[in-house]
């Protein structure tokens, strides 16, 4: 590990330069790495490490409503009978199994595959959901297998795209149980071969509080929250839709998150005219007063596992899946989204040479 200044915060990272794609190829060389699940994560983690060297296999049902992700892992290349499997006969294979289903998915399945876990094995999670959350998902596993965490901070399409790019996402890496006394070399390795820009090191139970705050808040709950409200301000004050979404979404996305990233936010706010920076920075604090208790309330609610009880039980409904098809829906046809649509169909296009 190399010591970084996080803000005035010492912190241990891992990097690609200290911790080479190399090594952590040694490190899994006798192993079976198997991926129970070719969902999102499932897909690009697997994809990742195959890209990387290391030897993976597909664990993913094929019948029914699953039989979508078994077609796509064809189609990416798997080959049934040898690098592609039903489940529970993939799970039987792995020496490390990588727990990749969706949280409930994980509850439903897990008896499964705890019969499949030998001495020695290392169960593999990439949120601490059920482990953290037992009482509510039941999943408990033996003492004798490694139970160790990657948390990839994006999407399994970003974790995929920026691999593909040369980049990477950072990840959180974590041993819950260290059975072996290689638990933190695998978990180190995984880390690497599914290609995080740099790891730190967490816990089972930071991890899902700070994961399902950061969903439910400034990532996607609450940003689009503030969106719809300031879009709706500005329609009901008789602004064009375009004039609403360009001020609301498309200036935010094309022009100003890019400058944060670059440098950070008081770089961007250099970047902005006087009479943005002075405005932003003295309403950023009436921002921060009014929604300072949303957030302790939120953090509250998921260390508590309220939120995960309402997840584990919406998400068993017969009707689920109709039902988030169509709040999604309504979303993406809501007027500031269809605005969008219209928007991103104008971006100028890149002159031919």
């Amino acid at each position: 590990m190399v010591k970084m200044d996080f803000g005035g915060v010492q912190e241990d990272v891992i990097t690609r330069k200290e911790f080479t794609i190399e090594q952590a190829q040694t490190i899994l060389k006798d192993e079976v790495v198997v991926s129970l699940g070719y969902g999102i994560q499932g897909q690009a983690q697997s994809l990742n490490m195959r890209d990387n060297g290391v030897k993976v296999i597909i664990g993913q049902e094929k019948e029914g409503m699953f039989k979508k992700d078994w077609d796509k892992a064809v189609a990416d290349g798997w080959i049934p009978g040898e690098n592609l499997f039903p489940l529970e006969e993939a799970a039987k294979m792995g020496t490390i199994k990588m727990f990749l289903l969706t949280d409930s998915g994980q509850k439903v399945v897990w008896p499964r595959i705890k019969a499949t876990l030998k001495k020695g094995d290392a169960l593999y999670f990439s949120h601490g959901f059920s482990i953290v959350y037992k009482e509510q998902t039941g999943i408990i596993p033996p003492d004798n297998v490694d139970v160790i965490l990657v948390a990839p901070k994006g999407s399994g399409t970003s974790v995929r795209r920026n691999f593909v790019d040369g980049s990477g996402i950072n990840s959180s890496f974590a041993v819950f149980q260290d059975a072996t006394g290689k638990a933190f070399d695998r978990a180190k390795a995984l880390g690497i071969s599914i290609g995080s820009g740099y790891l730190f090191p967490t816990t089972f139970e930071k991890e899902v509080y700070s994961d399902l705050t950061g969903e439910r808040g400034t990532l996607m709950g609450a940003l689009e929250g503030i969106l719809e409200a300031q879009y709706n301000t500005l329609r009901a004050h008789g602004h064009s839709p375009s004039e609403a979404f360009n001020e609301t979404v498309e200036e935010l996305t094309q022009s100003l998150i890019r400058l944060v990233d670059e440098n950070g936010m008081d770089w961007m706010y250099n970047n902005c005219s006087e009479t943005a920076r002075i405005g932003a920075l003295r309403w950023k604090e009436r921002f921060r007063s009014a929604t300072q208790p949303v957030f302790d309330s939120l953090y509250d609610l998921v260390a508590a596992g309220e939120e995960t009880h309402i997840v584990l039980e919406k998400s068993k409904g017969d009707d689920y899946k109709q039902k988030l098809a169509d709040e999604l829906k309504a979303m993406g046809n809501s007027e500031m989204w269809r605005a969008g649509t219209t928007v991103r169909s104008l971006r100028p296009k890149k002159l031919k040479k």
